[in-house]
């Protein structure tokens, strides 16, 4: 079920001791395994640190959204909508224990009949209400940004005002740019900056509302910066990113031009086994959640259907994908041994001692 716009708007150890040649190795092999990641393979929270920088650009990365920006999967979305605000409580040096503890008060939280095992249709709920939480998250950044590029405070925004403060961002004196643009001058900023500026000015045209007028009010802000608040931008995104990875120009997705996007050539084996291993992530996405009808060909119905965050058979579906990584008894539930014995899908951090402990936690 697709959500309306206002539907969806409402709801390392230390190394002194190392030889100066052990340390030169290391530096080697932290080089190596940087050039083996692909493109955009860092997670949400490695992202994060260059938020505020960028804090008045649409963010490539858009909370419990299956894809980014520019088309790659979301690594952080089994935990997104699994853990919500409570991320930040499973760091990889937070203690075990307490972990595993945190982990099964939101076990508890999702067995809503406390039956001690989750259901598809319990996960489905809670993906949900996680869902939600996010997009409220995003609604009060959203409303903060806003009020950062509104200096008059007169509830609108124009496309001038918005390029001042974006531009300011980059190093470019405010006062200046302000003048040149008030004047009508050359504002001598670079190729790829002009870029991104024609780029962001498409989407503010999408954001703008009927009848268009370049001014952007506060809940057609918020569908610039998230467009997975607004049925028109989030299509508008999809679009976007069939048109990068379509080759043949159907406007439509096959299973390889959707795993042929570049992942950047490697020549060591632990950078073939990342790229081997994002082709097999994607290519199960593909297969199991974005082709709806399995006829190998992703419509940008379909796509817009899947990439739509508060659908509710997405969700679903989600679900029982969530359960079948986990459900080593094959009985279509998750019960607490599975869940901390796959606690690195959940949150991100690789629980100890699962078996011993959990009924001791539970």
């Amino acid at each position: 079920a697709v959500q309306t716009p206002a539907a969806m708007a409402s709801r390392q150890a230390p190394l002194c001791g190392l030889a100066p040649c052990c340390l030169w190795l290391l530096g080697v092999v932290l080089l190596m395994d940087a050039s083996a990641r692909p493109a955009n393979h860092s997670s949400a929270r490695e992202r994060a640190g260059n938020r505020e920088e960028n804090e008045i650009l649409p963010p490539d990365h858009l909370n419990g959204v299956k894809l980014e920006m520019d088309g790659h999967l979301n690594k952080d979305f089994h935990q997104e909508v699994f853990l919500g605000k409570d991320m930040d409580d499973f760091e990889e040096d937070a203690e075990p224990r307490k972990s595993r503890r945190k982990l099964m008060v939101i076990f508890s939280k999702v067995d809503l009949n406390t039956d001690r095992r989750i259901s598809a249709k319990e996960m489905q709920n809670w993906i949900m209400q996680k869902t939600a939480e996010h997009f409220q998250e995003a609604v009060a950044e959203s409303r903060a940004h806003f009020r950062a590029v509104d200096p008059d405070g007169d509830g609108h925004v124009s496309w001038d005002e918005y390029k001042v403060k974006f531009l300011a961002t980059k190093g470019h004196n405010e006062r200046e740019v302000a003048e040149k643009i008030k004047n009508k001058w050359d504002l001598n900023i670079d190729e790829e900056t002009q870029e991104v500026l024609e780029n962001l000015k498409d989407r503010w045209y999408q954001a703008d509302n009927p009848p268009p007028d370049l001014l952007l009010t506060e809940s057609e802000f918020l569908s610039f910066l998230h467009p997975e608040h607004s049925r028109g931008m989030l299509r508008f995104m999809v679009k976007e990113i069939i048109r990068d990875l379509d080759q043949d120009g159907d406007k439509k997705l096959s299973l390889s031009e959707f795993i042929s996007l570049p992942v950047g050539t490697v020549e060591n084996q632990q950078g073939q086994d990342v790229d081997d291993g994002w082709v097999r992530d994607r290519k199960r996405e593909f297969e199991e959640l974005i082709d709806a009808n399995h006829d190998g060909i992703v419509t940008m119905a379909e796509l817009e259907d899947y990439m739509d965050p508060m659908n509710e058979f997405s969700a679903l579906n989600e679900a029982k994908q969530m359960i079948a990584i986990a459900d080593e008894n094959q009985n279509h539930y998750l019960e607490p041994e599975e869940v901390l014995k796959y606690s690195e899908f959940f949150t991100g951090s690789k629980l100890v001692d699962y078996a011993r402990s959990v009924h001791e936690e539970f």
